[in-house]
């Protein structure tokens, strides 16, 4: 019987390999944001490259596997945009779906479903990411994008608040000359709609 516990060694070093990697990821993350708040109204310089949304969203989507599971979350993706390359910025692009999905994971309670459309309109690249979360009141919504506001999310305490996340994302949005737009409704949810420019 001793094949056996060479086995399970072999899996638990292979699954803190991936903890390990995601944890270097995730700080490389918090770095390319934090600089970029500190670059505050500087130009990000973007490298721009023709970018397959479908591919990063199906990867950053892979990435986030482990949290979606804590929540028993599952992410229904219709991309069913023709035309799904934009020019981007891979990094700053993958960081921004990336904090909108990890947004929606955080605040959400058990049995989340997240839902990623795209499609394309004349001009527009449209990427649609809602869920069926806590949501946000109002006066939430209308300071969002505000640098470091954070939501008062009563006596959620594990939560570190939206904070830097989404000032990034709104930087990232318009340094790619997109548009975004958020609905929410307190207790039932949210969705961020993103539109960015095809030649």
């Amino acid at each position: 019987g001793n094949e056996r516990v060479m086995d399970n060694k072999d899996k638990i070093r292979y699954f803190s390999g991936i903890i390990k990697e995601e944890n270097k990821r995730m700080n490389k993350q918090v770095e390319s944001i934090l600089n970029s708040a500190l670059m505050e109204k500087e130009e990000l310089t973007l490298n721009l490259q023709p970018i397959d949304v479908h591919q990063l969203i199906h990867s950053t989507v892979e990435n986030l596997q482990l949290q979606l599971e804590g929540k028993n979350g599952t992410v229904d993706l219709q991309l069913n945009a023709i035309q799904p390359i934009i020019k981007a910025d891979e990094v700053h692009f993958s960081n921004l779906i990336f904090n909108l999905l990890d947004n929606a994971i955080k605040y959400s309670r058990e049995n989340l479903e997240v839902r990623i459309t795209t499609t394309n309109t004349r001009k527009y690249l449209v990427i649609s990411i809602s869920d069926n979360g806590i949501g946000m009141s109002r006066d939430t919504v209308s300071r969002i994008f505000e640098k470091f506001y954070r939501a008062h999310t009563g006596n959620v305490h594990n939560v570190k608040g939206f904070g830097l996340g989404l000032s990034y994302v709104k930087a990232i949005v318009d340094a790619h000359k997109g548009r975004i737009r958020v609905e929410s409704i307190l207790g039932k949810g949210s969705r961020f709609t993103l539109e960015f420019p095809q030649e």
